[in-house]
């Protein structure tokens, strides 16, 4: 395949491509939203570097021949990686970058100062997104980067999954990144030496691009947590591997954050909701009542921890306490395996629908913020508050929560329609 056949081979997807010259050294690396449609562009940019006619103004070519055009004249062939969003091609860009030390990189980006990723050389590093004119031997960086707002988004997502420090000097107390679910306090004492390290290591397999490496590490970590029976450590393990494949998913997950951070500034949630299960109610004249849950994290559906609940204890029509059984019977059992609770309940239905719900946790002394939705007038009631709290219509607090409790309706109406089928066709 020639290097005209082999662009038009690439995909439209977002990816890294390397550029080769004719000896298959990498002379540039690239990122990409659309690898065919970006790598194409060169060849519509770059001039020709014969033919041109003189210029009688300046005695040469009229053309004047720019750093890509000597770079498109060189390239050979062309490789791709491919990746699933725009945040995992820029950081496995400059790992490539930083592997191949392609000349045209260099050259290209002489005459501008971009970004760099810094982690400092202490006991409790910092890493920081800087601009160094002079970069410190004792110290690590990453980069650099093309796209500044990006690669800061995409740290600060690396950074609610595996937390460490910004701060210079250290503070005498816990500051509001700890309070926030950023930063583990190693200020105050908060985190080990270790795990710190641990955090910082897979900060670090992160930004070279290291993803499989990464994955095997917390996957081994997760079942020696569980095979020790540390249920609540092996859950945030397997958390965090949910959200290192939300990272390198794509922009939803950016906006995800800005939706939960809203929800939690609106509701004074004690932390960002990560974790999100809901449950609704479905029966027709009390008849194969059913209850249902889902499973939000990151704001996306967690199908495999859905549940689905046969109402057992309540006879005839009412809602209150079919939400009370369901509650109970979710909350004991992980209560029993002693598995991770979510960071926030979400209830289908108003205030007696919520009461009923968290007399059912103080029973079992669950402390997890609980909310109902009303869908009459979108209200968001909370525990011990007599006015509910409403937020306006395109507010992505109010979003998020209307996708969750959306998904449980529906996942609620599937599950009612399967029973009555079995029970029309005679099966069990």
């Amino acid at each position: 395949m020639n290097l005209k056949e082999k662009i038009k081979s690439l995909p439209l997807s977002s990816g890294v491509y390397l550029m080769k010259n004719a000896a298959g050294t990498v002379i540039y690396v690239g990122k990409a939203v659309s690898l065919r449609k970006r790598v194409q562009s060169y060849f519509r940019k770059a001039a020709p570097l014969r033919g041109r006619a003189a210029s009688p103004l300046r005695g040469r070519s009229a053309s004047v021949k720019s750093k890509t055009d000597y770079l498109v004249a060189e390239i050979q062939d062309i490789e791709y990686r491919p990746t699933a969003s725009e945040a995992e091609a820029l950081i496995l860009e400059a790992s490539l970058i930083k592997q191949y030390q392609p000349r045209y990189n260099v050259e290209l980006r002489d005459d501008r100062s971009y970004p760099y990723i810094e982690i400092t050389n202490e006991k409790f590093p910092r890493i920081t997104v800087v601009r160094p004119r002079v970069k410190n031997p004792k110290f690590q960086y990453y980069g650099p980067y093309v796209n500044p707002q990006l690669i800061r988004e995409a740290l600060t997502i690396i950074r609610k999954i595996f937390h460490f420090r910004t701060c210079d000097p250290f503070p005498k107390k816990a500051c509001l990144d700890f309070h926030i679910g950023l930063c583990d306090a190693p200020c105050i004492e908060n985190i080990s030496r270790k795990d710190y390290a641990r955090n910082l290591r897979n900060v670090r397999l992160i930004l070279e691009g290291k993803k499989d490496e990464l994955y095997n590490n917390l996957r081994k970590e997760m079942d020696e947590l569980s095979h020790a029976k540390h249920y609540e450590a092996a859950g945030k393990v397997r958390d965090q591997l949910r959200a290192i494949g939300a990272l390198y998913s794509g922009t939803r997950d950016i906006n995800y954050y800005k939706e939960a951070e809203q929800l939690q500034r609106m509701l004074s949630l004690p932390k960002r909701p990560e974790r999100i299960e809901a449950f609704d109610i479905s029966n027709i004249m009390g008849n194969q009542a059913v209850g249902s849950m889902v499973s939000f994290f990151n704001g996306k559906p967690d199908k495999n921890n859905y549940r689905r609940f046969r109402i057992k204890d309540v006879a005839g029509i009412d809602d209150f306490k079919m939400i009370a059984e369901v509650v109970r019977r979710r909350y004991s059992r992980l209560q029993r395996e002693g598995a991770v609770f979510p960071d926030l309940i979400l209830i289908d239905g108003g205030k007696g629908q919520l009461s009923s719900a968290c007399a059912e946790l103080a029973q079992l002394q669950v402390e997890i913020p609980v909310i109902s939705l009303a869908k009459r007038e979108e209200e968001i009631f909370l525990p011990n508050k007599r006015n509910p709290v409403i937020l306006s219509q395109d507010s992505l607090g109010l979003k998020l929560l209307q996708r969750v409790r959306d998904e449980a309706h529906r996942f609620a109406i599937s599950y009612h329609r399967l029973l009555r089928l079995k029970q029309a066709t005679g099966g069990q």
